[in-house]
C-alpha cells in the first residue's frame, strides 16, 4: 500500500501539475501561483517519496482555489 505522502503528491501531480504542464505552461509559473518554490514542486514530481508538510500543501491548495478540507474529501473519493 502506498503511503499518504505519495498518494498527496501523486494526486496533486496527476490533477494539477500534469495538466498546467500540458497546456505548455512552466513548472516555475505553477509554483510561482501556489507561492512555493521551484524545487518543491520537482519533489511532488520526482521518483522518491516526498514527505510534504502541511503549509506546503495548503499553499498549493490555496493556489488552485481549494480548501484543505476540500482536497482530502477529493483525495478519498
Amino acid at each position: 500500500m502506498a503511503g499518504i505522502n505519495f498518494i498527496i503528491c501523486d494526486f496533486i501531480n496527476r490533477e494539477w501539475i500534469k495538466p498546467w504542464l500540458d497546456q505548455k505552461r512552466s513548472q516555475r509559473s505553477f509554483a510561482d501561483k501556489c507561492n512555493v518554490e521551484e524545487g518543491i514542486i520537482r519533489k511532488i514530481r520526482g521518483k522518491a517519496e516526498y514527505r510534504i508538510p502541511v503549509e506546503t500543501l495548503e499553499k498549493i491548495c490555496d493556489g488552485q482555489g481549494i480548501s484543505l478540507h476540500n482536497f482530502f474529501k477529493k483525495l478519498g473519493k
